[in-house]
């Protein structure tokens, strides 16, 4: 399997970044982690197609993960002329929370049809979900943001691919990245420790409990970009928009 970062960036465009977007090509599905605003700025950057999206799996509703979806469902309905279905899980609310802000964004859309299905599925607590292939596992954090916030872990093709959303340090975490080919965790901050965030000096002090085989940080904003000399790179990747991964 294949994951390329579409965004890696905070709410903020701290170091011009683009907001927080994963695409994952499987051997039975392509797929999106979260869904900022600039995704399809991140996509055609790249080179790759929305209409290669099978679904959108949802960490939490805050705009810079979720913001996109307007824009990847006008994309489909003008541009893309998609016919196959789209497949959006997120947490509970997200149909709703979805529907508000398209007709926000784009008044209407939804309204006048669209050629393809649209399908909402709520994340269930620590239950597995399966969809082409793909099973996605969602751990509660702590990050309030109007329903219950998500880490995720994936098993795909035989690896897990991890990731923590936004979160501040909850005992889960280590379950969530135990064993994963790739954990990708959110780090905000370098020194400073926040209820909602991570920060790089709680990550590493629990480094050997995430038992992670690869550790990606993410969603850095402008404190921990000045402090990137500081990250141990024996065992700490550090994001970049458009960086692919193999794994």
């Amino acid at each position: 399997m294949q994951l390329t970062v579409v965004g890696c960036g905070d709410a903020f465009g701290a170091g011009n970044r683009l907001q927080t977007a994963y695409f994952v090509r499987s051997k039975t599905s392509t797929f999106l982690i979260d869904c900022g605003a600039t995704t399809l700025i991140g996509l055609s950057r790249i080179g790759l197609s929305p209409n290669d999206v099978d679904a959108v799996f949802i960490s939490h509703l805050h705009g810079d993960h979720i913001g996109g979806l307007p824009w990847l469902l006008i994309h489909a309905k003008y541009v893309g002329m998609r016919s196959r279905p789209l497949v959006i899980v997120g947490p509970k609310s997200i149909e709703q929370r979805f529907i508000a802000l398209t007709e926000a964004v784009y008044p209407g859309t939804l309204d006048s049809g669209i050629d393809f299905d649209l399908v909402f599925v709520e994340h269930q607590e620590q239950t597995p979900f399966e969809l082409n292939g793909v099973s996605v596992t969602p751990f509660e954090v702590h990050h309030p943001s109007g329903a219950p916030p998500y880490a995720m872990r994936f098993e795909i093709d035989g690896k897990v691919v991890a990731f923590t959303g936004d979160t501040g340090w909850v005992e889960v975490l280590p379950d969530v990245a135990r064993d994963a080919d790739l954990f990708i965790s959110e780090c905000f901050q370098y020194d400073q420790e926040m209820p909602m965030h991570l920060d790089y000096k709680t990550i590493d002090a629990n480094y050997e409990r995430l038992s992670a085989k690869r550790v990606l940080l993410t969603h850095m904003g402008q404190q921990m970009l000045d402090a990137l000399a500081q990250v141990d790179r024996a065992r700490y990747e550090l994001a970049e928009d458009g960086m692919t991964i193999e794994l």
